[in-house]
């Protein structure tokens, strides 16, 4: 693995123009024929933050201890990468690896009460990292050791997603080509997974809600989000009819936001109310930046741990990071026509974002700390335990139940770029 640093650690101020910080790049060079093979389809970071993991093409997993050695100097050679940390694993999966996720992830998120019985199971068992590959299989791994302990058969087709429940069990969702679901049970690995179908086509993405109530999915040339049961494992509904095609959806970190990103010539993301199956938010790209460049498909979008900023994925750029209520951006890179860019994923702890690209490539981004306000930890923290349905029912203000559910952000807004403002 080889890897180089640009010249500056700085935290980008708003509005100002990213760079990255670090950036690892594969042993193999993409094929010249343009054949697939070395793309970085999944990039995460295990829920304590200390271990990040990179597809970094060719069937092969990079497990990477955090903080990388080299994340915080000051640098320019080309050689700086060359020295591992003796915890960091190569995995081998002999096949090419869509989806990564690490399990268990405990169950913390802001406002919910402490579970004697859940902490105890995450601590109790093993770091673990899934990798779902393109010939159906799911792997399951061992961080620690970098064993393989076991494989989940029964997708036809690539698994291109999977996540942990956030509740410290090992169950495990995972989404294929096959136009399934499936919800496996780790800790009964031999026992059948539960199986959802109802999909058009392709599973792109998935996710669940931190209460664990919920499975969102998006599948290939959909403009429908599909919602499923995780306790009955039934379909509940589909959402809205956006008229572009879904490509990725992810859950805020109270559950009360879905959001999700589409594109048909031009990009938009949408913040729903999962349980109204209003949409409280779009926010759709820049028009001077789609005269640039016409066709700018958008590959991912992710909440903040904190639920205040959304990171995102497009063709024009390698990353660009919103904060909720904002017309323009707290920071994004450069307009290229080619960003390759696939994926992104936020550190736990936030500070950093990392982007996988289609040349197999990884880059660390830093972004800005935020302190949440009083008000949206309250939020969140009534959020958790609470559906729109029953705020709405509660004897208090109409202006109090709008910042509880979200619509006082209410609204559409056109991604003001940082050089179109």
């Amino acid at each position: 693995m080889d890897s180089c640093m640009c010249s500056s650690n700085d935290v980008p101020r708003t509005g100002e123009t990213a760079a990255p910080i670090l950036e690892l790049k594969p042993v193999h060079s993409p094929s010249l024929d343009g054949r697939a093979g070395c793309e970085t389809w999944s990039v995460e970071f295990s829920p304590d933050g200390s271990y990040f993991a990179w597809s970094l093409g060719y069937g092969i997993v990079k497990l990477l201890a955090w903080p990388l050695q080299d994340i915080g100097r000051h640098a320019s050679s080309p050689d700086i990468g060359v020295l591992k940390n003796p915890k960091d694993k190569t995995l081998d999966c002999e096949q090419t690896v869509w989806g990564l996720a690490f399990g268990p992830r405990p169950a913390k998120s802001a406002g919910r009460t402490y579970d004697a019985n859940q902490e105890a199971l995450s601590e109790s068992v093993a770091l673990l990292l899934a990798t779902g590959l393109n010939n159906g299989t799911i792997k399951i791994w061992e961080v620690i050791t970098g064993h393989l302990l076991f494989n989940l058969s029964g997708h036809q087709g690539v698994v291109r997603d999977l996540v942990f429940a956030p509740n410290g069990t090992l169950t495990l969702v995972s989404g294929s080509r096959d136009k399934t679901l499936r919800i496996w049970d780790l800790t009964k690995p031999g026992q059948a997974a539960h199986v959802l179908r109802g999909h058009t086509s392709w599973v792109y993405s998935c996710s669940v809600s931190p209460d664990c109530s919920m499975i969102a999915s998006v599948c290939r040339g959909s403009t429908k989000v599909y919602l499923w049961s995780l306790r009955s494992y039934t379909f509940i509904r589909n959402l809205g009819d956006i008229r572009m095609f879904l490509v990725s959806c992810d859950f805020s970190p109270d559950g009360a936001l879905l959001a999700t990103a589409a594109f048909a010539s031009n990009w938009e993301i949408d913040l729903w109310d999962p349980y109204t199956g209003d949409i409280l938010v779009t926010l759709q790209e820049c028009s001077y930046c789609n005269i640039e460049i016409m066709d700018n498909p958008i590959r991912a979008v992710r909440f903040s741990t904190e639920g205040l900023h959304l990171a995102l994925v497009t063709e024009d750029r390698a990353m660009q990071i919103w904060e909720m209520g904002q017309e323009k951006p707290v920071i994004e890179t450069e307009v290229r026509r080619f960003s390759n860019g696939l994926c992104c994923t936020f550190h736990p702890q936030g500070g950093i974002v990392a982007t996988g690209t289609r040349d197999g490539h990884v880059k660390f981004w830093r972004v800005p700390r935020t302190v949440p306000s009083l008000s949206h930890l309250s939020r969140v923290a009534l959020r958790y335990f609470t559906s729109t349905h029953q705020v709405m029912a509660l004897p208090i203000p109409s202006k109090l139940k709008d910042i509880l559910t979200y619509r006082n952000l209410q609204g559409h807004q056109e991604a003001r770029c940082i050089l179109h403002r």
